[in-house]
């Protein structure tokens, strides 16, 4: 199982996994608090966890969980310190703290705001998050982006001696400073569910491990911070594309397009909950990106039948959202809409002049060039997309849809002589 602490190799009841998972954040919030050192208390956490998964299942959970993997970290964190230089300070300081039973769960906040410091790149911030507030294991997190488990290893500590040199308090950030370091938190945790919903490589589309990890922890930001519109609907993106994770693969694992999909196995009960956060988004803050992202799903998601879908709503907001961010992501999605709307040569002349690493452009060219009609530039700008595709299901359709467009224009077969 891969669950708090990453105990993949134990035997783990589901309750006492989610306790873990909720806990370890506030636990190891308020350790890099008291004692100003995350690097050394993020360890410490670890092996806290990691107690906790052998000893509660046989002997049950203690009265005061969060004591309990307090008093075990901070022991671990004793026990470092005793060969350290400065252990007398260190445990003086120790012995004047208060016992550590009140804790706040803004510390998980904490957490989250220094795994998502600016300082770090993204790649970094996603594998700090999901080792310190994720309770994932360094091989759990390079398994899940496809590196070494040194590698990844490497990353997570550069990241904390970053965040380290970056001399930054455990503290929450002045009121001045927290809307730019709320905005790094949900890029980090929409990175980290772009990544679980569309694989970059792999066999498989999707990993639901990185998905459902990203969703409770944007659950938890929005319980922390509910007045944050774009946090709000952050939320409400994820579960509003995340209730069509059934439908995007068949039995077989293979890709199901949009329009393809059997919208009967989309999970209902998200599409209403995603609904109801994008509702409240609007009423307590400002439009922002990741609103008009959640109301574009919302829209695909509230149409019975493909052709039934607001195309030209789509098409306005995905120029708003394209003012917004000046993502060439975005135009190249507003391309699509507006082929859906105008015909493939609008969308076409809309792709004029974006750069876009990756497979993404060439096959969206691909199937527009499909679409009108010219079978040549189709042809060659699948191959280009197949040739960048890393994703194993990605790669397959894109392979598929070339076979049939040559097969539907070759020739027939001669005659056989006669006999």
């Amino acid at each position: 199982m891969a669950g708090a602490g990453g105990r993949s190799s134990l035997s783990v009841p589901a309750e006492v996994e989610g306790l873990l998972r909720e806990l370890a954040p506030q636990v190891l919030g308020l350790l890099a608090r008291r004692f100003g050192d995350f690097s050394t208390a993020e360890d410490a956490v670890q092996e806290a966890l990691l107690a906790a998964a052998t000893r509660w299942p046989r002997d049950g959970v203690p009265a005061n969980p969060r004591g309990w993997l307090a008093q075990t970290a901070t022991r671990r964190m004793i026990d470092v310190w005793r060969s350290d230089q400065a252990r007398t300070a260190r445990e003086r300081l120790v012995a004047t703290e208060p016992p550590p039973d009140a804790l706040d769960e803004d510390d998980t906040l904490l957490v989250l705001l220094m795994c998502c410091h600016p300082s770090l790149t993204p790649a970094s911030a996603i594998a700090l998050t999901l080792r310190a507030v994720g309770g994932l294991t360094t091989a759990e997190v390079a398994a899940a982006f496809l590196v070494p488990e040194p590698t990844m290893g490497q990353r997570i500590s550069r990241a904390k001696r970053t965040v380290a040199d970056a001399g930054v308090p455990f503290a929450l950030p002045t009121p001045d400073e927290l809307p730019a370091r709320l905005r790094s938190v949900r890029h980090v945790l929409y990175l980290v569910f772009n990544e679980g919903y569309a694989a970059t490589g792999g066999p498989d589309l999707h990993r639901s491990e990185l998905t459902d990890e990203a969703v409770r922890l944007t659950r938890l930001l929005h319980r922390l911070r509910p007045d944050d519109g774009e946090t709000t609907a952050l939320l409400a993106l994820m579960l509003l594309d995340d209730a069509r994770r059934p439908a995007r693969t068949d039995a077989a694992g293979h890709l199901v397009p949009l329009p393809d999909q059997d919208r009967s196995l989309w999970d209902r009960a998200l599409v209403a909950e995603g609904t109801a956060l994008l509702d409240e988004s609007v009423r307590v803050g400002p439009v922002g990106e990741y609103q008009l992202q959640a109301a574009i799903a919302s829209l695909h998601d509230h149409a019975p039948r493909a052709q039934d879908t607001d195309w030209p709503q789509i098409v306005a907001l995905y120029e708003l959202l394209e003012e917004v961010t000046r993502n060439p992501v975005v135009t190249v999605n507003r391309a699509v809409a507006t082929a859906m709307v105008h015909g493939p040569r609008a969308g076409l002349a809309a792709l004029d002049g974006v750069e876009l690493p990756g497979h993404r452009l060439e096959a969206v060219r691909a199937h527009l060039h499909e679409t009108a009609g010219d079978t040549a530039e189709a042809l060659a700008h699948y191959a280009a997309a197949i040739a960048r595709a890393t994703s194993v299901p990605e790669r397959e359709h894109l392979t598929a849809r070339a076979a049939r467009l040559r097969a539907s224009t070759s020739p027939p077969p001669p005659l056989p002589p006669r006999g």
